[in-house]
């Protein structure tokens, strides 16, 4: 396994440095050919880069490609950890050119989903079972945050607070092996620079911690904002019937934004630098509202509907068919709130605030409230910009924003759709074998049936062979008409004088509770919680398939509880 862990870091770290190459080909390459469209190409390029995508996935994958981090979770909580093998090249080329031609998206998700499938694979290929596949899936995880962030501790903390592995010596030790080669590999083919070049000329002072507070509930409500916006507009685009309408609607509404707002354009990483130097240029930069550069009222406004129509740009390149991740918006929307938080504190004379601290700060607090994963956002902003000199702060920050958007959110954007599914795997054991488990599997079917225009006399035959006390009433087409217990025909079975006259459809009854094959088990929990009954029909659309006995299903949980 270790062995392993660190041929998977390799793979993620090269998946890594591939994804970001090309992505930078690409850009360089629209960049040339735009340079002097003075903004009007920003209306179709992006257009362009997602419908290639969309293209790409239905004539040659011919598959869906998921986004990348709830791929990954759904993988380890319904397929026993096992990713198709275009997984590890697919989100590659669409996340390329998604964001290459402009998408206002970021390449962590493709990043992490790529190593996840060489992981997954790695491990299919050696025939190890779920609970070393899933490490592995962890391990690339982990290498695959690494070797695109230069961040191994964050990559660490994020395989155990997102992808939910277990903090013991087993995981431990290959993750870290994964994420060093994986961020070995990334420095060997794009250098040792940090993403984010942050040098702390300024600490914090103690009166300063007031305001990192404030800073972290503000980044609790923008993060609030952003889940339910992602939400919503991806229940938007769920409305379309056909993908050509998505890509129409989201591509001309994304161009519109990218017009208005060259800051939105691709993942944003030169603005966030620009954030992080205190530098508010970019709000004005190359667009039709540069004019107002001097103007506070303005830059303050503008600044704020940057921050609100990032998520927009976001949802919008991934409901009409691109490919990629939400750090990069998160990211962006962190230190632009951070550093409109600290311009208008200093501009209204309450206090003189370090507009670049803030910045920084504001990343962590947007990180640990939209991914809800506090230490995750605390240890990569200190891992991406060297600051950790600002660990206090970044500490306060989050844990205010993850405390706040906990409060109105349950779930991240991550996780809200596998929770509303009840596919979601967390640190809950009982609730993670729960998920786990499927009601088709406990299904037994080798109770008697009876038909329902039977006499007493045939269903004592079939009462005679029977073993189990339990008997359907089931038509010639599978219907299920009823249920008889033994009990209710214990004293009448030895009087033959009814045998031709009592029918069993005069002694049959419609069971009170049943469940259907797509409930979940936490469905299935409840009803023997509430019945009391030791069996459970499974009926769907009508149809008999089988019981489920109170017995089997412990049995089942013990065993996948042990496997778990």
């Amino acid at each position: 396994m270790m062995i392993l862990s660190i041929l998977v870091g390799i793979g993620a770290g090269l998946g890594a440095v591939i994804i970001k190459n090309s992505v930078h080909f690409i850009s360089e390459l629209v960049h040339h050919y735009t340079q002097n469209s003075k903004g009007y190409l920003y209306l179709i390029t992006p257009s362009i880069g997602i419908l290639l995508s969309v293209l790409f996935i239905k004539y040659v994958i011919k598959r869906p490609v998921r986004h990348g981090i709830p791929n990954v979770l759904y993988a380890i909580s319904k397929s026993q950890g096992q990713m198709r093998p275009h997984n590890m090249f697919s989100s590659i080329i669409t996340s390329a050119l998604t964001v290459g031609f402009g998408g206002s998206v970021g390449l962590e998700g493709p990043t992490v989903s790529t190593g996840a499938a060489i992981g997954s694979n790695v491990g299919q290929l050696f025939r190890l079972n779920y609970r070393q596949i899933k490490l592995l899936l962890g391990c690339a995880c982990a290498g695959a945050m690494a070797a695109i962030f230069k961040a191994p501790i964050a990559a660490i903390v994020f395989a155990l607070e997102v992808i939910m592995l277990d903090l013991t010596l087993a995981s431990l030790v290959p993750i870290l092996m994964a994420s060093i080669s994986a961020v070995v590999t990334s420095y060997l083919f794009m250098g040792q620079e940090v993403v984010y070049p942050f040098e702390v000329t300024h600490t914090y002072e103690l009166k300063d911690l007031i305001y990192y507070i404030l800073l972290g509930i503000i980044a609790g409500f923008v993060a609030t904002y952003f889940t339910r916006v992602y939400i919503l507009i991806e229940q938007w685009f769920e409305k379309f019937k056909r993908r050509r309408y998505r890509l129409l609607a989201g591509s001309l509404l994304l161009g519109s934004l990218l017009f208005f707002f060259p800051s939105l354009y691709g993942e944003g990483y030169e603005f966030i630098n620009l954030a992080l130097a205190g530098d508010t240029s970019h709000v004005f930069d190359g667009s039709i509202f540069a004019p107002l550069t001097n103007n506070f009222v303005a830059l303050a406004s503008l600044l704020s509907i940057i921050i609100l129509l990032k998520v927009v740009a976001a949802s919008l390149t991934f409901g009409s068919g691109g490919v990629g991740g939400i750090f990069a918006p998160t990211l962006f929307m962190g230190a632009n709130t951070g550093l409109l938080f600290a311009t208008i504190i200093n501009k209204l004379g309450f206090h003189q605030l370090h507009a670049p601290n803030f910045a920084l700060i504001g990343m962590a607090g947007l990180i640990a409230g939209v991914l809800q994963a506090p230490l995750t956002g605390i240890f990569l902003i200190a891992d991406l910009s060297g600051g950790y000199q600002m660990f206090l702060p970044l500490m306060i920050t989050a844990t205010a924003s993850f405390a706040t958007t906990k409060t109105f959110v349950k779930h991240s954007v991550y996780t809200h759709q596998l929770a509303q599914r009840r596919e979601l795997i967390t640190h809950d054991k009982d609730q993670a074998v729960l998920t786990m488990m499927e009601i088709k599997n406990l299904i037994e079917n080798d109770f008697a049936k009876i038909q329902p225009d039977a006499n007493l006399g045939d269903l004592v035959k079939v009462v005679s062979e029977a073993h189990r006390n339990l008997f359907p009433v089931v038509d010639e087409n599978g219907q299920l008409h009823g249920m008889i217990k033994m009990d209710d025909i214990r004293k009448i079975i030895f009087k033959p004088e009814l045998y031709t006259t009592t029918f069993v459809k005069d002694l049959m009854y419609m069971p009170e509770y049943y469940i259907s094959p797509d409930d979940s088990m936490e469905d299935l929990v409840e009803i023997f919680r509430k019945s009391g009954r030791f069996n459970i029909a499974v009926i769907d659309k009508g149809k008999y398939l089988g019981f489920i006995s109170r017995a089997n299903a412990f049995t089942a949980y013990r065993n996948q509880l042990k496997q778990f």
